[in-house]
């Protein structure tokens, strides 16, 4: 299952963090809509894990939805002005890139354009500050 190596990346990196002398106050999880993860299996893992490796850290989870921009013509769209059936989006579940195969500009037809968000999963760490630094 793809979401167990993503699974693994998020906590390496919040594990590294941690060991780097950083205590984290939140963690953001950003999960792209093109990558189409299954959230609930994320959740669930993560849930479980970081509260070990992060303790008091407040952990939150958000969809970043994709967009495009067309080079041909300018024009900007999400996901949501195209049609995919199943056996696509797992494609592109797996290797996100594989959209330019699928998918055309709907305003021009072009397959020139660029994902401009909601492409992979990233992570966002808040560090709490110190008493010396809060002044």
């Amino acid at each position: 299952m793809h979401e167990w190596a993503l699974i693994r990346a998020i906590i390496a990196e919040v594990e590294e963090a941690v060991k780097r002398g950083y205590e984290l106050e939140e963690i953001v999880v950003y999960l792209g809509e093109l990558q189409n993860v299954d959230r609930g299996v994320v959740e669930t893992y993560l849930g479980e894990a970081l509260p070990q490796i992060a303790p008091g850290a407040r952990v939150r989870y958000e969809t970043e939805p994709a967009r495009f921009r067309c080079r041909v013509c300018g024009r900007e769209w999400g996901l949501d002005a195209v049609e995919l059936d199943e056996a696509t989006r797992e494609a592109i579940h797996f290797v996100p890139e594989a959209v330019y195969s699928f998918v055309r500009c709907p305003f021009c037809g072009s397959r020139d354009y660029e994902i401009t968000s909601g492409r992979g999963v990233r992570l966002a760490l808040a560090v709490k500050r110190s008493e010396e630094t809060a002044g």
